[in-house]
C-alpha cells in the first residue's frame, strides 16, 4: 500500500510567537490596562516579545504562545513589582502616617478620591517621622495622668447646702446635662453614662501675687547692710537666683495654701461625694469638679469639632498608595520586571504544552515538556520575589540607620590610629 502524500494548507503552527512585538497591539492585550497610557510601557511590553523569543529559542523551535500573552505577563510583572515595593514602603512609613487622611481607590488600585494626600503619590515620597503611634499611646497615658490626651474635659459647679455632707455628683451633673437649653458644654451628653471625676476643688482667692509681687526678691537677692532699702543697698553683694528656683518656690507656696489653710477634705466613691467637715454655706457656696464622660465618644469615632485621626490611616490597607508609575521604575526595577515577565511567559507556555503530554507522529511519539516548564517557571518567580524582598529588607530605614552607625563606628576606630600632631606656629 502506497503511503499517501499529505498536502497541508499551512506548514507552520497556527499559534507561534513572533520575533518582534508591536506597540499598537499592547493596549488591547493587557487585561487591566493600568499602564497602557504610558508610551514607555508600550515600548517595554513590545520589546519583551523579542526578549522572550530569543531567550526561549524561538528561532529554533516554535513557541506556542501569542504576543498578547507576553504583553499581559509584562503588565502583571509591573504590578507585582509595584506590590512588593509598596509593601516595603509601608513598613518604612506606616508608623509616621497613622491617623492621616486616607483615600478611595477603584478596582485597579488607582486613587479616585481623598483629601490632602489625594494625587500626591505618597508611595514615592520620603516621610517626616512623627512617631504617630507613640503619640496616640501617649495621649491615653496623659489622659489618665490628668493632662493632655484627646478626650474632652468638662467642669461643673456644685452648690453646697449648709450642714449637708453628701452629694451625688452623677445625678447633679446628669440632671444639668438633660436640660437642652442649659448652656453647659456637656448638655445632652451625659444621660446614663458614667462620669469619671478627675478633680474636686473650691476656688480660693489668688495667692500668687503675694509671692511674685511687691519686693518679691526675684532674680537677685540683696545681701547688704541693715540700712538698705528693698533689695538694694549701698555696698551690697547680689546672689543670682535661677528662675527654676523661683518656680519651685511659687508652686510650693501655692500648694501650702491649698493644703495647710484649707478647712475641707473629701472622699468620693462611685461619684458619691462626702465633705469633711459639714460645709458652712456662709464660707463656701460652690464646689467645682472636673470630669470626663465615659464612652462619650468611642475609640472609633471623631469629635465634631476636631480631627483626632480615628477615620484616617490605620494599617497598610488604608495607606494612600497607588500603583508605582512606570516612568518612576528605574533600570534595576525594569530588569526585574523583564525577568519576572519571562518566568510568567514560561509558565504560560508550560500550561499550553501540558494540554498534550505527547503528540503521535508516524513511527514515533513526541513528548512535550509542559510540566517541566511550569515547575521551572514557578521556582523562578519565587526566587525573584525573594531576591527583591531580601534586598528591600536590607534597605529599610531602620537597617540604613544601623549601617550608618556601623560606618561611623568603623571610621572612629580607624582614626584612632592617626597620630595627633602638635601644631607649631
Amino acid at each position: 500500500m502506497a503511503i499517501p502524500k499529505l498536502s497541508p494548507a499551512s506548514q507552520t503552527s497556527a499559534i507561534v510567537l513572533p520575533s518582534t512585538g508591536s506597540t499598537l497591539d499592547v493596549p488591547s492585550a493587557c487585561p487591566l490596562g493600568i499602564y497602557t497610557g504610558s508610551n514607555d510601557f508600550l515600548s517595554g511590553a513590545s520589546d519583551q516579545v523579542s526578549y522572550t523569543y530569543q531567550k526561549f529559542g524561538g528561532d529554533v523551535l516554535d513557541l506556542e504562545v501569542t504576543s498578547g500573552s507576553v504583553y499581559a505577563n509584562y503588565e502583571e510583572a509591573c504590578l507585582e513589582y509595584s506590590y512588593i515595593l509598596n509593601t516595603h514602603q509601608a513598613k518604612n512609613m506606616l508608623g509616621s502616617v497613622l491617623g492621616q487622611t486616607t483615600a478611595s481607590f477603584d478596582h485597579n488600585g488607582i486613587m479616585t478620591g481623598g483629601e490632602t494626600l489625594s494625587g500626591s503619590q505618597v508611595e514615592l515620597k520620603y516621610p517626616r517621622f512623627e512617631l504617630r503611634y507613640g503619640h496616640r499611646v501617649g495621649d491615653g497615658a496623659s489622659l489618665e495622668a490628668g493632662f493632655g490626651g484627646n478626650q474632652n474635659q468638662y467642669s461643673a459647679s456644685v452648690a453646697l447646702t449648709a450642714g449637708v455632707q453628701d452629694y451625688d455628683l452623677q445625678s447633679i451633673i446628669s440632671g444639668s446635662s438633660a436640660i437642652s437649653d442649659s448652656g453647659y458644654s456637656y448638655q445632652l451628653e451625659v444621660g446614663n453614662k458614667k462620669l469619671n471625676i478627675t478633680r474636686v476643688f473650691y476656688k480660693t482667692p489668688q495667692s500668687m501675687w503675694r509671692f511674685f509681687g511687691y519686693y518679691g526678691g526675684l532674680n537677685v537677692v540683696g545681701n547688704g547692710s541693715i540700712y538698705g532699702y528693698g533689695q538694694y543697698t549701698d555696698d551690697s553683694t547680689f546672689e543670682i537666683v535661677p528662675v527654676w528656683q523661683n518656680k519651685m518656690q511659687a508652686m510650693a507656696y501655692e500648694d501650702h495654701l491649698y493644703t495647710r489653710l484649707s478647712h475641707y477634705s473629701y472622699e468620693i466613691h462611685n461619684n458619691k461625694l462626702r465633705l469633711f467637715p459639714e460645709p458652712d454655706a456662709q464660707i463656701v457656696k460652690n464646689l467645682w469638679v472636673t470630669f470626663t464622660i465615659e464612652n462619650e465618644l468611642n475609640n472609633w469615632e471623631e469629635y465634631s469639632d476636631k480631627d483626632i485621626g480615628s477615620k484616617g490611616i490605620n494599617n497598610m490597607n488604608t495607606l494612600p498608595f497607588t500603583n508605582i508609575p512606570y516612568s518612576s521604575i528605574n533600570s534595576i526595577g525594569k530588569q526585574w520586571i523583564r525577568r519576572f515577565a519571562l518566568a510568567l511567559t514560561k509558565e504560560t507556555l508550560g500550561q499550553v504544552r501540558s494540554k498534550f503530554g505527547s503528540i503521535p507522529i508516524p513511527g514515533e511519539t513526541v513528548n512535550l515538556n509542559g510540566a517541566d516548564l511550569i515547575t521551572q517557571a514557578k521556582d523562578e518567580q519565587e526566587k525573584l520575589r525573594e531576591e527583591l524582598k531580601t534586598v528591600l529588607d536590607e534597605l529599610t530605614y531602620s537597617k540604613l540607620a544601623e549601617q550608618d552607625a556601623g560606618v561611623m563606628s568603623n571610621v572612629n576606630t580607624a582614626q584612632k590610629f592617626v597620630p595627633l600632631l602638635i601644631y607649631q606656629g
